[in-house]
Formats: structure tokens, C-alpha cells, sequence
């Protein structure tokens, strides 16, 4: 079974890019040497938000949370179950 795991953070304004190089910094180093990683993606979008999509073979890890003066508001997160491959 392929769990995807979505990751979402709007930074403050004005702190979308230093969002983006924590989030290259920090958290894709700690989910890329996680077990049952199969794919991670990362994305920036309007609104100074930063997105996380991990593919993960069982349960998803942790994403590290983002120092607290980056953010507008707490993190969000969604884990999908694989239904369907095209």
C-alpha cells in the first residue's frame, strides 16, 4: 500500500523564500533518510506556501516543523491512501 503524506506551510509575509530553504535545508534531508520513502517533491504556490508530497510504502514519518517565525499559521497535514496508478 502507497500512503501520500502532504505537507503545507504559508510563511509570514515577506518569508516565503527563507520558508522554501528551511524547508530544503531541514526537512527534505530528514524525509529523504527516512524508512519507506519511495518519492518526495517540493513545491512553492501563491501565498508564500511551501508543499511537501512524500510517496511513502507503509506508514508516512514526520516532517520537522518549521521554526514558529516563519509561519502564518500552524502547518498542515493530509495523508491519502493510493487508490488508482495511471
Amino acid at each position: 500500500m502507497t500512503l501520500a503524506a502532504m505537507w503545507e506551510a504559508r510563511a509570514t509575509d515577506g518569508r516565503g523564500s527563507e520558508l522554501h530553504a528551511w524547508a530544503r535545508e531541514f526537512a527534505l534531508p530528514a524525509v529523504r533518510g527516512a524508512a519507506g520513502l519511495e518519492r518526495v517533491e517540493l513545491f512553492t504556490a501563491p501565498g508564500e506556501r511551501v508543499l511537501m508530497i512524500a510517496l511513502w510504502a507503509g506508514e508516512p514519518q514526520p516532517v520537522p516543523q518549521p521554526p514558529a517565525e516563519l509561519l502564518a499559521r500552524p502547518v498542515h497535514h493530509w495523508t491519502f491512501t493510493r487508490t488508482d496508478a495511471g
